[in-house]
């Protein structure tokens, strides 16, 4: 939005622009209209002046940028890199709505365990839930918005809390918890243990991961959260994630968790610390569906056999590309105009093109996720595919909810964030403003003109304070703690590590060298099927760069691959 001054008739003074406008209020004949702009300091056709000054007789027109926050200095890394999607500092309009999504975590703290509740006055939360909370807490210091004093306490508060919490059998933490006891319950908020969630456990990760990278005063007091736990039952050999949940007869069944589009993204967490999780990170088996001339992506496993749906929402590509660039777990090169997980950034552009194509066609705004509503079902899937028919909006059940799909204020800010187009400034007009000064940000935008949802929840809020911090730095992770890690380093030597599958950083595979020239493994997603990303070649993976709404037709950038100085040729002596 820019500022727009017309048929001034009064003395303006724009600061440290050494600009001024001078009209007939200043004027001592009151039937002059001359209007004039003083530039102090000006460069004309490359000639320096002290001071140029424009006169008119008629009303003058002045057009400016929208005002820019003031400068941040409070984080480590709060320096601006050239990344996909916005790049600059926050408008002050910007800085307001992360005050305001702060504001949620404020509203609804619990001091006594450091949590937060996850939805409302309701004190109940998720470890999902929690790592949103975390996020918010990086990005508002990061902001500005609090200082380093209460990041401080709030951070020490919540390590302290999930170090200690009560384990699902004794192996890794409940689905949820009591947001002020911090006490195992089921949904209903009642005690009890209700099985572990491996997407929420990996979510956490990523930030715990991101928190310890960004503070390393912390990383002993986050280390010492996951040592705790066994991962024999979340991480299986073949590299699959597994949750559980309590049966009937009391006895835990542990079930494979995870579909195309989280799956893929909370793996990477398991992957941050270490763990081989290849098969969950990789897409298959993988079918597409055809919406608006887009191939969208989604997952292969039929719901009516595997028990579970495929939904295809916006969520977990954009929690992938504003916290991780869309990178693989083991890139640390820290370049965020490149992302080393290619695939991932590819469908990331047809999800959001798919959803701009919708209006573009229909003229119903769109941006998908899953997201809260207000009385039953309470909790919806808003699919931009699902059980065979796109646009499919269904409660946990399955059961067709079409009068609650909406504009996920999440996804409006987060597609925002990560692409820089006309349309996503719609979706940000949108949403921009559905909130509530100290308790946050709504839900979203019902699409049937019903009106907003009236609840405020603390993932709907940390998403969008990430994606205000991703304008400013780009992904949020970037590999900056060179420290020794206790993660790394407890135990090893011991069977402790080994009892808890824990990874064992004291063994590396050694590449062979001299199978510099031996067949690669096709890549998942081949480099033809690139269609709005231009893929980077090298080795078995594909990354890819130069993202667009438009097919690029680009030939493939080949990456030239030499030795290590390490590493002889085939045929040299050593």
């Amino acid at each position: 939005m820019k500022d727009v001054f017309t048929n001034v008739l009064c003395a303006v003074t724009f600061s440290g622009l050494g600009l001024s406008l001078i009209g007939p209020a200043m004027a001592q004949d009151s039937a002059d209209t001359t209007l004039a702009i003083s530039i102090a300091g000006p460069a004309v056709n490359g000639q320096d002046y002290d001071r140029v000054t424009i006169t008119s007789g008629t009303a003058l027109t002045i057009v400016a940028s929208e005002p820019v926050a003031q400068e941040c200095m409070a984080g480590s890394r709060n320096q601006n890199t050239a990344h996909f999607g916005r790049n600059g500092p926050l408008t002050a309009r910007e800085f307001e709505m992360a005050k305001t999504a702060w504001s949620y975590f404020e509203t609804f703290y619990q001091p006594e365990t450091g949590l937060v509740n996850a939805v409302g006055n309701f004190p109940s939360t998720t470890l999902w839930d929690t790592a949103s909370y975390i996020s918010a807490m990086v990005a508002a210091y990061e902001l500005c918005v609090i200082d380093k004093r209460e990041l401080d306490d709030r951070a020490t508060r919540i390590l302290n809390t999930l170090r200690n919490l009560p384990l699902y059998r004794g192996e890794a933490p409940n689905k949820v918890y009591h947001a002020a006891t911090g006490e195992m319950v089921n949904y209903a908020n009642q005690p009890g243990e209700i099985g572990m969630s491996a997407n929420d456990i990996g979510r956490l990760l990523v930030w715990l991961r991101i928190l310890k990278e960004r503070h390393p005063h912390l990383a002993n007091s986050v280390d010492n959260v996951p040592m705790r736990w066994n991962f024999c039952n979340l991480v299986n050999e073949d590299g699959r994630m597994f949750g559980s949940f309590t049966q009937g007869n009391g006895d835990t069944r542990y079930v494979q968790e995870g579909r195309l589009g989280y799956e893929e993204y909370a793996a990477k967490g398991f992957a941050l610390w270490g763990f081989d999780v290849a098969r969950a990170m990789s897409p298959e088996p993988l079918e597409y569906a055809y919406i608006y001339d887009v191939r969208v992506p989604y997952d292969g496993r039929d719901p009516r056999v595997f028990k579970s749906q495929n939904y295809v929402l916006t969520e977990g590509y954009i929690l992938d590309g504003l916290e991780l660039g869309w990178d693989l777990p083991t890139d640390q090169t820290n370049d965020n105009m490149v992302a080393s997980n290619g695939w991932r950034a590819e469908f990331a552009n047809r999800i959001y093109l798919v959803q701009q194509r919708r209006f573009e066609r229909t003229g119903i705004i769109t941006a998908r996720s899953e997201h809260q509503v207000e009385g039953s079902p309470y909790f919806v899937y808003d699919s931009i595919f699902a059980d065979g028919y796109a646009w499919n909006t269904l409660d946990p059940t399955g059961a067709y909810q079409p009068d609650r799909a909406a504009v996920s204020a999440k996804a409006a800010v987060g597609l925002w964030a990560l692409w820089d187009t006309p349309y996503t400034d719609l979706l940000f007009e949108t949403v921009a403003d559905l909130s509530v000064p100290d308790r946050g940000f709504y839900e979203g935008l019902y699409e049937n003109g019903n009106g907003f949802i009236p609840l405020q929840t603390a993932n709907n809020n940390g998403v969008i304070l990430a994606a205000l911090l991703y304008k400013v730095q780009g992904p949020i992770l970037q590999h900056v703690n060179q420290n020794t890690q206790v993660w790394d380093t407890a135990f090893v030597g011991t069977d402790i590590r080994a009892n808890k599958c824990h990874p064992n950083p004291a063994v590396e595979e050694i590449p062979c060298c001299a199978c510099a020239n031996r067949n690669t493994v096709r890549p998942v997603i081949p480099v033809e099927e690139f269609l709005y990303c231009r893929p980077v070649v090298a080795g078995g993976e594909v990354a890819a760069t130069a993202c667009s709404t438009q097919e690029h037709k680009l030939e493939p950038l080949q990456v030239r691959q030499v030795l290590p100085q390490s590493c002889p040729a085939s045929g040299v002596s050593r």
